[in-house]
């Protein structure tokens, strides 16, 4: 008789997968045009801006309008799509592509409940998310508790994707953060909308992998309780590019020739390093306690090739009272086989939540 090992099938699934989409030449590798030259230094300032000791300072955001238009209508649903100018400053706005510079957002929302009754969640894009269906796949269930959604897409993705990026392969390593930074932006004006022009009674948000770390960003800043619910995300983007299975789809030659251009001759060792001390910007770990954490849930995989569980527990640990739940699997076939467990997490973190004060 032979056993399988379901844990280790699980972990060698997400290295076949990251071989067969990363380590072959079917696409282009992250980076294969460097850092980003000066749009680097200016995002490493800009970043830093969000860490606690300017904790306040940002709020509120811009308050954006966006523009609707009705996709579909049911008895007792709607899915509206809407267009706004992304918030971001002057400075950040000239350092994104043209093409990222207009948002989109799919809303799906109940329509026999007053938004004051009702919980609205933002999900975020993980990595190679370009479009609003699977993310409505998974909120769409949840209308019937009530809990609307609302899909942003990312800058750098779908229609706002530049003229020369291939897929999910960011150019520059400024690209990465940037296209975090304008996520978190934009995130927390639609926030700020869903609370002050809709008048939601909850609100959360969630994001995948890539998401999830900018889902965790935007819930520490956030200025009163909202649920975040982080799933199959590291602590940093540390961990995904110079850990795990993401590091095989990183161009550290180009990298270091890059450096070489710009400063001096470096071991693709030194190059990694770099890339660490750059990426510790995106440490979750570093931000503000979220104002309740017990609305704070992760739901993690037990054998994930992508994300390790000492960067999941990390998180735990930085935000007490914060829970962690554990599903059996990697992260390819979690992202598959437990958008169940997904829900029961957005659903439990909107029940830790008191409600808003109804308007007279």
């Amino acid at each position: 008789m032979v056993t399988v090992n379901l844990g280790m099938l699980h972990y060698v699934l997400d290295h076949v997968y990251g071989a067969l989409l990363h380590r072959t030449k079917i696409s282009p590798p992250f980076f294969s045009r460097g850092w980003g030259g000066t749009k680097l230094v200016l995002l490493e300032r800009m970043i830093k801006q969000l860490f606690p000791e300017v904790e306040g300072q940002n709020w509120p955001p811009t308050l954006v309008q966006p523009v609707w238009k009705t996709v579909w209508e049911s008895q007792s649903a709607t899915l509206r799509e809407g267009i706004f100018r992304t918030p971001c400053d002057e400075q950040l706005l000239s350092a994104l592509p043209p093409e990222s510079h207009m948002a989109r957002v799919a809303f799906l929302s109940p329509k026999s409940t007053p938004p004051h009754k009702m919980a609205c969640v933002v999900h975020l894009a993980g990595t190679g998310d370009h479009s609003f269906e699977r993310r409505l796949r998974l909120g769409g269930p949840l209308l019937k508790e009530n809990i609307a959604t609302m899909v942003l897409e990312s800058p750098f993705y779908g229609k706002r994707r530049p003229l020369l990026q291939r897929g999910s392969k960011l150019l520059c390593v400024s690209d990465l953060l940037l296209l975090g930074r304008a996520t978190i932006e934009e995130a927390r004006s639609l926030l700020h909308w869903l609370d002050c022009e809709a008048g939601f009674g909850k609100m959360g948000i969630c994001g995948l992998s890539m998401g999830g770390v900018h889902a965790a960003m935007v819930g520490a800043l956030h200025p009163t309780p909202i649920a975040t619910l982080p799933f199959l995300s590291p602590h940093s983007a540390v961990v995904a590019f110079c850990e795990g299975v993401l590091k095989h789809a990183t161009a550290w030659e180009a990298l270091r020739d890059d450096l070489a251009v710009q400063e001096a001759a470096m071991t693709l060792e030194e190059v990694r390093e770099r890339m660490r001390n750059v990426l510790s910007l995106t440490d979750v770990t570093r931000f503000p306690i979220p104002k309740n954490p017990n609305a704070v849930i992760f739901v993690a995989a037990t054998d994930d090739g992508y994300i390790p569980k000492h960067s999941v527990l990390q998180l735990e640990k930085a935000w007490p009272g914060s829970e962690v739940r554990w599903v059996r699997g990697g992260h390819v076939s979690s992202f598959l086989l437990h958008n169940g467990a997904f829900r029961r997490a957005i659903v439990d973190g909107l029940d830790r939540l008191e409600w808003k004060e109804s308007p007279l």
